[in-house]
């Protein structure tokens, strides 16, 4: 399992990604299913080092996006100093891996 930044090659796979995750959402009717994100949002988090993607044997199981600062989401907490994960979106070749935990460990030591 390696964990690398994206690269503007990776942009239809984060979107094929994001579709299916999206579509899964939305058949689960728990959860909120997320919209369509906008590519330049993407290409620039690309552009940022700030999109991600965890590889096993060269393939893309799953990719997020990280930031420093949200606050349109995290409102008066957003002053605290974090990392926060957005957007995670697993292949479902892969699904049941618990990827959220390694990437929450690798989380932490990217923050420091």
């Amino acid at each position: 399992m390696d964990i690398t930044n994206s690269t503007i090659r990776d942009l239809e796979t984060i979107f094929e990604l994001y579709a299916i995750a999206a579509a899964y959402q939305k058949a689960k009717k728990t959860v909120v299913v997320w919209p369509e994100f906008d590519r330049d949002l993407v290409i620039g988090e690309i552009q940022d080092n700030r999109q991600w993607k965890l590889l096993i044997e060269g393939d893309v199981a799953c990719v997020w996006a990280t930031t420093f600062s949200d606050a349109q989401i995290w409102e008066e907490k957003n002053k605290d100093a974090a990392v926060y994960i957005h957007r995670i979106a697993t292949n479902p070749k892969y699904r049941g891996h618990n990827f959220v935990k390694s990437i929450v460990t690798w989380a932490k030591e990217y923050a420091k």
